[in-house]
Order: structure tokens, then C-alpha cells, then sequence
């Protein structure tokens, strides 16, 4: 499950911790002893849960999770005759990484910024306005998932597209099955998508539901993917921009630095004898979670806790020291 398929809200440390106190119990009511350290059995190091109040997002170094860069995607005959607006969103894409993600969500999230103002500074700081004005008497409409990221990301498309002389309008639609339709049909003339998440939406559409995967962890591979089978659609798409919003793990900052670990390599390394995970109910099943970690990097999951997906009580179960790791989401607005 991804963030691109459901909404959250990111929530203060403060209240976090009031929902973990409310949710999880004490420490070590999951099953394991919330400690500052390790302790060693015959298998080797056993890393316990490091309280904190910051989170970090390990490196997925062996490339476990699928690409979800953003990607400008187009309804193609709204942009046959208007190249200027992927050129105009392709100076977006080079503008974002994942760090400035992070910003961007945390200015919304948990600064109570709105989406639209958060856009328009943005833009100003990185000098994205257009030098000139060839939308001039050309309307537009920007779609938006209903989650907070994605409006940013579709004011900031429509801010940059303003500039350059297009009647913009943002359009907020609730789910991929109801905006998708409404892109390839011109209804929607852009769209902030994900690369991996649509690329997997399209090949179920057009192939069947147990066509083989077609994205995967190299981007360019996932991108050639995605551009043909959008032709099949009518859709074509931008540059992708290095950011990412995917499945990721997390650790808090104190934990990682007790044990001087920035990769899932490394935590594998440095606990041997095993970890606790937190996530959603379908991770112990799910080849990118439990079993990813366990055959992919041979991390030893001793004890798994049933949280939720990216949101709230994993991170409020890293936070209070209840879990070593837990999945969450690279772009969330709580890393920043």
C-alpha cells in the first residue's frame, strides 16, 4: 500500500505521543523492553528500541522499493500544441529532491501553512517564473489527489504555468481511479503523478491484473515503462525530479546514532540477533516489507508489531521507543 492510494495527515510530535501513549500502552507492551542499547545472544547482537524525538529515513541501499520520483504526466493532445508546459514543469522537476519534499510537506503539515502558499514561495525562491508569456488565451487545469502533497505540488505546477501567461485552474480529484479517466480524456491537462505507483496502475489496466511488474528500483528502466505505456492512453509525461515519495524505513535519530547506522546494510550488520519492525498489517505478506527486508538485506525480524501504514502510531511507536524500525513514507513532513 502506498501513500498515493489513501490520505494522511501528518500529525505534531506532541500528538503523536499522545496517540502512541493511548495506543501502544507502556514501553514494551509490543512485546519487547524499550532500552537505550543492545543486548547479545547467540545469534548476535539484539538491537532494542532507542526512544527519541526525531526520525530518519535509512538508505534503501540494495533498492528493495520500487521508484516513486514525481513526474509531470499530461494529457497529451492538451499539450501537443503547448510545449512550453513541460518545459515549464521539467524546471519544477529539476527544483525538487526529496529533502525539499520533506520542507515543502512540513510547511503544510506540520506548519499549518496553506498548499497554495507554500507554492508560491517556492516558486519565488527558485526562480521558476517564465521569461516570457506563450500560454496567453490558454486555459488549463491541474489535477490534485486529495492528500496534502499532492496539492502542493499541483499549486506549484499552476504558479510556474501563471507565469508564463496560462489561465490555470487546480482541481482537487479523490482517488487515481476517478482523476486518471479524467486525464486521459483532457478533462485534466496535468498531473503531479508518481513514476513507479502509476507505471504499476497502467500495466494492471492494459495488461491484466497479474501482469508482470514493470516497475522496479532503477528509475530509467520504470520511466521507459511508464512513457509507453501512457502513449496507450494518451498521456505523456516530463522529467522526473530526483524526489521521491515511497515506501521507506525509519529509525530515530538517536538510534541511529548509537549504532552508527544510515543504511538498512548497516543495520543489518550492526544487529545481527535481530530487530523489532512496526508497520501495517499486510507487511509480514508484502515482498517490499517483512520479507524484503529479511531475504533482500537478512535483517531478523524477532518480533513484528501491527501499526499502520506510514502513519501516525509507527511513528509514534519509533518516537516512544517501542519498535527499532518502522515503515513509513521518504517525503513525510515528520522527517524534515
Amino acid at each position: 500500500m502506498s501513500r498515493r492510494s489513501t490520505t494522511l495527515r501528518t500529525l505534531s510530535v506532541s500528538a503523536l505521543l499522545v496517540v502512541a501513549l493511548a495506543a501502544c500502552g507502556e514501553a514494551g507492551s509490543s512485546g519487547t523492553e524499550a532500552s537505550d542499547g543492545s543486548s547479545s545472544t547467540a545469534s548476535g547482537t539484539v538491537c532494542e528500541p532507542v526512544a527519541g524525538d526525531q526520525l530518519v529515513v535509512l538508505e534503501d541501499d540494495k533498492h528493495l522499493q520500487t521508484v516513486d520520483n514525481i513526474i509531470p504526466a499530461a494529457n497529451a493532445a492538451a499539450v501537443a500544441d503547448q510545449p512550453e508546459v513541460l518545459e515549464l514543469l521539467d524546471t519544477v522537476s529539476a527544483a525538487l529532491d526529496t529533502d525539499t519534499l520533506i520542507s515543502l510537506n512540513k510547511a503544510v503539515d506540520v506548519d499549518r501553512q496553506t498548499s497554495s502558499q507554500v507554492a508560491l514561495q517556492f516558486v519565488e525562491d527558485q526562480g521558476l517564473g517564465a521569461t516570457s508569456t506563450p500560454g496567453t488565451g490558454t486555459s488549463l487545469v491541474v489535477g490534485a489527489a486529495n492528500f496534502s502533497e499532492s496539492t502542493t505540488l499541483a499549486e506549484i505546477y499552476a504558479a510556474v504555468l501563471r507565469t508564463a501567461g496560462y489561465d490555470v485552474t487546480v482541481q482537487t480529484v479523490d482517488a487515481r481511479e476517478t482523476y486518471l479517466p479524467a486525464l486521459e480524456s483532457g478533462q485534466l491537462s496535468v498531473f503531479p503523478e508518481y513514476v513507479g505507483t502509476l507505471t504499476e496502475f497502467l500495466n494492471k489496466e492494459i495488461n491484466g491484473p497479474d501482469a508482470e511488474p514493470l516497475a522496479s528500483g532503477d528509475l530509467d528502466t520504470t520511466v521507459a515503462a511508464l512513457r509507453e505505456l501512457g502513449a496507450e492512453k494518451g498521456l505523456t509525461f516530463g522529467e522526473p525530479s530526483s524526489a521521491q515519495d515511497q515506501n521507506a524505513f525509519a529509525v530515530t535519530t538517536a538510534f541511529a546514532e548509537e549504532h552508527d547506522v544510515s543504511t538498512l546494510s548497516e543495520l543489518a550488520e550492526a544487529c545481527p540477533g535481530g530487530i523489532t519492525l512496526g508497520a501495517g498489517p499486510e507487511c509480514p505478506e508484502r515482498a517490499f516489507c517483512e520479507p524484503g527486508l529479511e531475504e533482500t538485506y537478512g535483517l531478523d525480524i524477532t518480533n513484528f508489531v501491527n501499526l499502520d501504514v506510514g502513519g501516525p502510531l509507527t511513528k509514534a511507536a519509533l518516537l516512544q521507543g517501542e519498535i527499532v524500525l518502522g515503515l513509513v513514507f521518504s517525503s513525510d513532513g515528520q522527517l524534515g
